[in-house]
């Protein structure tokens, strides 16, 4: 028992240790306060926010100062901010570094300047993040970490044009005059002459960000994630370490334990005695049946590797069948849970509204399809398609899951904490912060039944369902509308190049 406890405690410690290094900035300044006003009455070394280490300026050749800085940006994750500086020769250069994890997919970050505060967003670009305007069609490739917002994203690629502007005008001027427009549309964009203009962030690890806040309009800020490529995970470092068959994985993921009731039974194909994928794959060669659950080999998108994929269809009562897939790596241990709906593509994309008044309400099951968006107008909160992929469960269930999302990126709280602690949340502007405490307080209520609201599905392939309490009978508290869908959901879900009828010619 005693070997225990000091197991417990020595994990606790270094969970400890790990989140007192990437603080928020306040807690760490408020931190120095109170060790100031001590006087280090005990003899302990000085508290020091930015570390400062000598190094090579490889200007001059001279020693310089680097400083690092380690902090937690709101809504986000962990980073090292870099900044050197030489008092030989002046120079000088700044970036950041992700200090977090490289997360199990790619993410594509998007969102449409339409007013000056829209600039004063705040961006994180890793050094593999590709940023892009999207209306020039302006692309800034992988480079240097940043740190900033769209204003200063736009003034650094302004300021880089217009360095050698003078010696490209005279050494290839057809070149200079396309440049020199792009500069002024830049600093029509900076004036807010150019709005509205789309910008995109695409990282391959996950681990770059551009700031959303409460009450974003459609179409404004969209979040999409995507299963990297070999040639990405290469480039990352992931599944570079791949043995030659006959060989064993020199790196595997640690053992879990499944409870039992979460072991699959009734596999087709069963599986293999030694815990391994089924080395054959019998979907396409028979019919596919309600609750039996089909594997077949597949890729792992974390590190390429062979792995199993099952699947099961389930049917759903007044609604249609639906295929839950589970895949599971066991060399990097890569988890993914997916619902995915079958049959035909309906004509029209469905809007289903439910008024949620009672706790009853709250335990309804639902189901929200990747291309589905969910609104909440008395909470404000919008999930735009494919944020949180699809997803089964209830209307608690789903608010809970966002709530927690949200509250760990801003304020590294977990689900259960009643209020967020004195400190938390201090390096985000006050205005910003007052902003997401009404919002958690809000959903908060509705958690818990205190705050009646309406729900609302908007799927372009009528694919989501809401549970109905008097089915077959309608709902009083759901409403069901069908609509055209738009050019632009046509287009997305690549409806206008689909052709099911004379394709044979």
């Amino acid at each position: 028992m005693a070997q225990q406890t000091n197991g417990q405690s020595e994990r606790l410690q270094g969970a400890s240790l790990a989140q007192d290094l990437f603080e928020d900035m306040g807690r760490k300044v408020d931190g120095m306060g109170l060790s100031s006003q001590n006087g280090h009455a005990d003899g302990e070394t000085e508290q020091k926010v930015v570390e400062e280490i000598e190094s090579l300026c490889m200007n001059c050749h001279k020693d310089g100062v680097t400083r690092l800085l380690l902090t937690r940006i709101p809504f986000f994750r962990e980073i090292v901010i870099m900044s050197f500086d030489c008092t030989h020769c002046g120079f000088r250069n700044n970036e950041i570094q992700s200090a977090g994890e490289i997360q199990p997919k790619g993410a594509r970050y998007a969102l449409r300047v339409e007013k000056d505060a829209d600039l004063q967003r705040q961006v994180v670009k890793s050094d593999i993040c590709v940023f892009r305007l999207e209306d020039i069609d302006l692309e800034i490739p992988a480079g240097k970490g940043q740190y900033t917002n769209i204003e200063g994203v736009i003034s650094g690629v302004k300021t880089d044009l217009e360095s050698n502007q003078e010696a490209r005008m005279e050494q290839m001027p057809e070149v200079g005059e396309k440049i020199a427009g792009i500069i002024r549309t830049l600093a029509d964009m900076l004036a807010g002459r150019r709005y509205p203009f789309m910008v995109s962030a695409d990282d391959p690890s996950g681990n770059s960000w551009i700031e959303w806040t409460p009450g974003d309009a459609a179409g404004k800020w969209a979040k999409s994630e995507y299963n990297r490529t070999a040639t990405q995970n290469g480039m990352l470092g992931l599944g570079d370490d791949v043995q030659p068959p006959g060989h064993q994985h020199i790196a595997t993921a640690p053992e879990t334990d499944i409870r039992p009731e979460y072991h699959a039974e009734g596999m087709v194909p069963a599986l293999p005695t030694n815990g391994g994928a089924p080395a054959t794959n019998n979907v396409d060669e028979a019919e596919i049946v309600e609750d039996q659950v089909y594997s077949f080999p597949a890729s792992c998108p974390g590190c390429t590797r062979p792995c199993a994929t099952n699947m099961k269809m389930v049917n759903i009562p007044y609604f249609k069948q639906v295929v839950l897939m589970s895949t599971v790596c066991e060399s990097c241990g890569y988890r993914s849970n997916e619902v995915k709906t079958g049959g035909e593509v309906p004509e029209k994309g469905r809007k289903i509204t439910l008024q949620v008044r009672t706790k009853e309400d709250l335990s309804r099951d639902i189901l929200k399809s990747e291309s589905a968006a969910l609104v909440c107008p008395e909470l404000q909160l919008r999930v735009e398609p494919g944020t949180m992929g699809g997803r089964f469960t209830t209307v608690e269930g789903i608010l809970s899951q966002i709530r927690k999302d949200l509250r760990g990126q801003a304020f590294g709280l977990e689900d259960g904490d009643a209020a967020v602690p004195d400190g938390a949340g201090d390096s985000m502007p006050q205005e910003s912060k007052r902003s997401w405490e009404d919002f958690f307080s809000s959903l908060g209520d509705a958690i818990e039944g205190r705050k009646p609201f309406a729900l609302t599905l908007e799927d372009p392939l009528a694919s989501s369902y809401v549970q109905s309490l008097t089915a077959p009978e309608p709902d009083p508290q759901i409403e069901v509308e069908d609509y055209e869908r738009t050019e632009e959901e046509l287009e997305d879900l690549g409806l206008n190049d689909m052709k099911t009828e004379g394709y044979e010619a």
